[in-house]
């Protein structure tokens, strides 16, 4: 099994910055994609960033220019350093991961970070 653990998830000011982190642990083989995805109230988890074990990066089209991922291979580590956010960023953000354990390859989900954008 696979536990990832994010953080920094706050309150912020609309044009503020945030860094959200995600660390993955256990029996882990290898790690395929890591990425964030994002669940306001009333909406279905969307995609927000993913980064592949290469390093190339998916961003959906309203963060890009504002929003970069990254990774650690070393440390498990994913991060996502959110800039000029705005009031439509307010969501819980979820870290996931594409990973190898043993002979399975499944995809694992943290607990959610919540990250609120105030006017």
């Amino acid at each position: 099994q696979v536990q990832l653990v994010e953080s920094g998830g706050d309150l912020v000011q609309a044009g503020g910055s945030l860094r959200l982190s995600c660390a993955a642990s256990g029996r882990i083989f290898s790690i395929r994609t890591m990425g964030w995805y994002r669940q306001a109230p009333g909406k279905q988890r969307d995609l927000v960033a993913s980064i592949n074990n290469g390093g190339s990066t998916i961003y959906v089209d309203s963060v890009k220019g504002r929003f970069a991922i990254s990774r650690d291979n070393a440390k498990n580590t994913v991060s996502l350093q959110m800039n000029s956010l705005k009031l439509e960023d307010t969501a819980v953000y979820y870290c996931s991961v594409r990973a190898q354990v043993g002979g399975v390859i499944a995809d694992y989900w943290g607990q959610g970070t919540q990250v609120t954008v105030s006017s």
